[in-house]
């Protein structure tokens, strides 16, 4: 051992150590070289995925907070709106806008001359004074195709660009567009149930930027498509039949209150609404105030029965009214003394007159009120118009109200008040939100005695099977109801030439489940029809509504029903 160590030391100090000793010490070197330049890349790869991964992240969340210009305001989510099956009636879809940065443009007439060959509608000036303001950002066109980004893509212009927004995307287009209403640019809701919607909170969370798609829940509507799709087809084809200037339509629910369908026509497109705000369009079921002619009789029956008189009770009707300047005749007189029944089913202004005034002024203003028909109805829908009837009601004024003229409300408050006549006598709200039946009772107001509204039911299938309301029949459903005829006022006076016509049905009558008001605004006769009255035109629309969506609405068909009419022939129109 102690000459191994010398050995050692001598090579040491004479500088011959051998080889393999060398390379050993070189070996170790370089391994440490080699674990510090795959540390140092490890580093990288690390840093580099870190900041790849967060990219990656970044770019697929959904934009809540995108930049909608100078004031990058957040852009507006929606909840979708479905119908009570689930269909869909209104949702978000993204689309692409497009913008300048004016400061970057190098040339706003080539630019302006590019965009015009893919957009021909550009506003010239405008967008030329847009292009050439020298701001930092200016809208140019809000909701492009694919197809028109794609093209102005392909110009390759310097200084413009693309954001994508959400937009609100109908797929039934015009098919419920009174119902659901619309948005505007920045997607806020500024009609209908879209209206409503902001105004129970989505609003509030825009504001405070949790409107985020993900997180709403879709709102459900007490609509059925089936059925809206049907009233709609009805109404339009109605109004091109008969040449009227409007029609329209609803289809109520007499236990809950809920509306199941509605229409108006004119009605526009929500996808394209540049004719949504015409005076034209408006929503004439829930905005549209007319004077309902004599479907406001079946009000003036219900309130004598409900003050004593019964079916027995008569009324004299042999020779006019006269109060004042004003004659009051009937559309087919007489000239005798009419039962209840027959002053419904005849339609006698005379009668009706009779029954206002053995009730009294203040009874019959109390019981309208009552009825919900000289108010604001309350519902969810924005657009309700307020009812006009006398300040200070005189004699005169109670009796042409007896017969429909001097007072006018909306057409979905005569269903709704219509409602109440047949379902044992409750006062139910419309709604246009799903609403149990248990839910309804109990906001349900007994405003008539059941027995006046059994007696009502009555009156209604005898006018449905052998009065005016024969053209309303639909074989199994047993309709009844009450047609309305009611010269419109020009200038102050009522026009011969001009009516707004109406019906009222519900079925099936012995038991309804549904009211079905129709309107038809100065229809003119069908072909091969001599009169344009309410009859031949209002009534076809409810037996053509009910045909066709009374399966939808879950009523089965009953053909065993007999017809048992009073022994007296009925031949009024009206």
């Amino acid at each position: 051992m102690a000459i191994w160590i010398k050995r050692k030391t001598a090579q040491l100090e004479n500088g011959t150590v051998p080889a393999f000793e060398l390379d050993a010490k070189k070996k170790k070197s370089g391994n440490r070289a080699r674990n510090r330049v795959m540390m140092a890349m490890m580093c990288f790869v690390g840093i580099y995925g870190v900041i790849g991964g967060r990219l990656i992240f970044y770019g697929m969340q959904e934009d809540t907070t995108g930049y909608n210009g100078p004031t990058g305001t957040v852009l507006a989510s929606r909840p979708d709106i479905l119908d009570r099956n689930g269909e869909v009636l209104a949702t978000d879809i993204k689309t692409a806008s497009l913008y300048a940065e004016p400061r970057k443009i190098i040339d706003p007439d080539e630019a302006y001359e590019l965009l015009s060959t893919v957009l021909p509608d550009l506003n010239f000036e405008q967008t030329y004074a847009r292009l050439k303001s020298g701001a930092g950002f200016a809208w140019l066109k809000r909701g492009l195709t694919p197809q028109q980004k794609s093209q102005i893509m392909a110009l390759g212009i310097p200084g413009i660009g693309f954001r994508t927004e959400k937009s609100r995307f109908y797929p039934g287009g015009p098919t419920a567009s009174h119902i659901l209403g619309l948005v505007n640019i920045d997607n806020q809701g500024i009609a209908g149930m879209e209206k409503y919607i902001d105004g129970q909170g989505l609003t509030d969370l825009r504001d405070v930027g949790l409107a985020d798609g993900r997180s709403l829940e879709p709102v459900r509507l007490s609509i059925d498509l089936r059925v809206q799709h049907v009233v709609r087809d009805v109404v339009v084809t109605a109004m091109q039949k008969y040449r009227a200037i409007a029609a329209g339509a609803v289809v109520l629910n007499v236990n809950t209150g809920e509306v199941m369908a509605m229409a108006s026509a004119p009605d526009f497109d929500p996808n394209n609404p540049f004719n949504a705000l015409d005076k034209d369009h408006l929503n004439r079921m829930s905005a549209g105030l007319y004077e309902m002619g004599s479907t406001i009789k079946s009000f003036t029956t219900a309130m004598s029965l409900d003050h004593g008189a019964t079916l027995n009770t008569t009324y004299d009707a042999t020779r006019p009214i006269t109060i004042g300047r004003q004659t009051i005749h009937d559309f087919h007189g007489k000239a005798r003394v009419l039962t209840l029944p027959e002053v419904f089913v005849f339609s006698s202004n005379i009668g009706s007159a009779r029954e206002a005034d053995a009730v009294g002024i203040e009874n019959h203003r109390a019981f309208l009120t009552r009825l919900g028909l000289l108010d604001p109805m309350k519902t969810e829908l924005p657009e309700i118009a307020r009812p006009y009837s006398p300040k200070v009601w005189k004699k005169v004024n109670s009796i042409t109200i007896s017969f429909g003229h001097g007072m006018a409300t909306t057409p979905l408050q005569t269903a709704v008040g219509a409602a109440a006549l047949v379902n044992g006598g409750k006062l139910i709200e419309p709604t246009f939100l799903p609403r149990t039946l248990e839910q309804a009772q109990s906001m349900a107001e007994q405003v008539i005695k059941p027995k006046t509204s059994d007696d009502m039911r009555y009156l209604y299938k005898l006018n449905g099977d052998t009065g005016s309301g024969r053209n309303a029949n639909v074989k199994g459903y047993r309709v009844g109801g009450k047609t309305g005829t009611a010269d419109k006022v020009v200038n102050g006076r009522y026009a011969k030439d001009l009516r707004f016509n109406a019906f009222v049905a519900a079925f099936p009558i012995e038991k309804p489940e549904y009211v079905v008001l129709t309107i038809i605004d100065e229809p003119k006769p069908a072909e091969g029809q001599s009169s344009g009255i309410a009859a031949y035109n209002a009534a076809p629309m409810v037996a053509e509504i009910i045909r066709r969506s009374a399966s939808f609405l879950g009523v089965k068909p009953d053909f065993g029903q007999q017809v048992t009419p009073l022994q007296v022939s009925y031949d009024s129109d009206e």
